[in-house]
């Protein structure tokens, strides 16, 4: 169901690097992480943490994990396909950083956070088509 997931985050100076790579493990276990070294807007360095997922059973554990989400938090993300799906089909989705410290799964909408792309493999490629796959996904659930 899904091609790969890519991933971004941002260290800021008063910010454990350490502890969000750790953070970034509790939601996408098997990450290699890639660091690069960008200049703030106060001069500050900013460590840029991404990379990339593509093995399926990678892919699928990350899936599952999120169907351990609670009902209440899987219907808002259902309900939200419609802003969170682009026309090439990646479903774009953030997670506080603070919360996967902690080892929890929490969705939000903005702020500092934890960047995913998740491409899903839509034939033909169409927001349309990806949103029903996502929906019969989250529905088989129950």
């Amino acid at each position: 169901m899904i091609h790969n997931i890519r991933y971004r985050l941002f260290v800021y100076k008063d910010e454990d690097e350490n502890d969000l790579i750790e953070g970034l493990k509790s939601i996408l276990p098997t990450v290699k992480v890639e660091r690069e070294i960008a200049e703030g807007i106060n001069g500050d360095n900013i460590i840029i943490l991404s990379g990339k997922i593509s093995k399926k059973r990678e892919t699928k554990e990350f899936m599952n994990k999120l169907l351990e989400m609670d009902d209440f938090k899987i219907a808002n993300l259902i309900n939200d396909f419609e802003k969170k799906v682009d026309a090439n089909g990646n479903l774009f989705l953030r997670f506080s950083k603070k919360d996967a410290c902690n080892d929890v799964l929490k969705i939000c909408e903005n702020g500092d956070s934890i960047h995913l792309k998740v491409k899903i493999a839509a034939y033909p490629t169409k927001k349309r088509v990806a949103i029903n796959l996502l929906n019969e996904f989250f529905t088989s659930k129950n």
